[in-house]
């Protein structure tokens, strides 16, 4: 029997973005809660036994720069696997939006990989090759919402008192997109947000704090301020999550929305409380939350 797994991969929201400092080597560093919502991408695996990595795009939307191959032949070569796999992609989550569709579907792949090949590694290890894919790539391997610090590698899940109560969001997604690059590199980005603690942000999930990110976002990006408007015209409160095109507002039921230019894409979503591929790597130490 030909083994296959189809596999969802979701996207985050940052509910709140602050700059706290920069180090000397550039790097920013920040604070902010990562929050999965099932706005996913799928992935389609089959176990190739020619030690092949193939890609399929099965949306026609697909950027030249996936992580998935990229993923694939890291944990590859990491594990010393004989055999391979073919990848099939069907995008849902947009790119350049800062909701990180491309970081969650290299997660996806290792998550997915460790199990097709039979590697039984750990969330620990597998963490460790996800952050050489990129900042944003751990948290998806870890799949739980998360505290996180630093450079993006302080991730802290939030388990206990700290964890996110149910809730639906409207995000909203404009035609064009955003580069990071381009955003921390504006010199008018404010980078000493005071340090915010995780009582604060509990006291009020939804409404705390800000994106230090928006302000730059905005001037380099229209569009970001049309469709915070948009939503802010509906009654809504709106912001920017990470460092993308996409905006969002916590809602508390569905309604009528009128008046949104046609290439944007929309969409009502929930959060989740863990990744649906959580315990597809083995249970260690990492699963400790705050």
């Amino acid at each position: 029997m030909k083994a296959i797994y189809d596999v969802p991969a979701p996207a985050k929201l940052n509910l709140f973005l602050h700059i706290t400092g920069r180090r000397p080597d550039g790097y920013h560093l920040l604070q902010s809660v990562f929050m999965l919502i099932d706005w996913c991408d799928t992935l389609h695996f089959e176990l190739r036994q020619d030690g092949q990595i193939s890609r399929e795009d099965l949306a026609e939307t697909l950027p030249a720069d996936d992580l998935c191959v990229r993923a694939a032949r890291l944990l590859k070569d990491h594990a010393q696997v004989r055999e391979g796999a073919h990848i099939g992609v069907l995008k849902r989550v947009p790119s350049q939006a800062g909701m990180g569709g491309g970081s969650s579907d290299a997660a996806s792949t290792l998550l997915a990989l460790n199990r097709l090949w039979k590697l039984r590694l750990g969330t620990t290890e597998l963490a460790a090759l996800a952050l050489k894919l990129g900042a944003d790539v751990p948290f998806f391997i870890h799949g739980r919402n998360a505290w996180v610090e630093g450079i993006g590698d302080i991730i802290r899940p939030l388990t206990k008192s700290s964890q996110l109560p149910k809730a639906s969001f409207i995000v909203v997604k404009p035609q064009t997109g955003l580069e990071t690059a381009k955003i921390f590199s504006a010199p008018e980005l404010e980078r000493d947000k005071n340090s915010a603690t995780i009582e604060g942000f509990a006291a009020d999930h939804y409404r705390f704090g800000e994106n230090s990110l928006q302000p730059v976002a905005q001037r380099l990006c229209p569009e970001v301020t049309q469709a915070i408007e948009w939503l802010e015209h509906q009654g809504l409160n709106p912001r920017m999550t990470g460092s993308g095109s996409a905006v969002f507002a916590y809602v508390t039921k569905q309604q009528d929305l009128e008046g949104a230019p046609a290439p944007w894409q929309i969409r009502y979503c929930s959060n989740m409380e863990v990744h649906p591929l959580w315990g597809w790597a083995t249970s260690d130490s990492s699963s400790v939350g705050v």
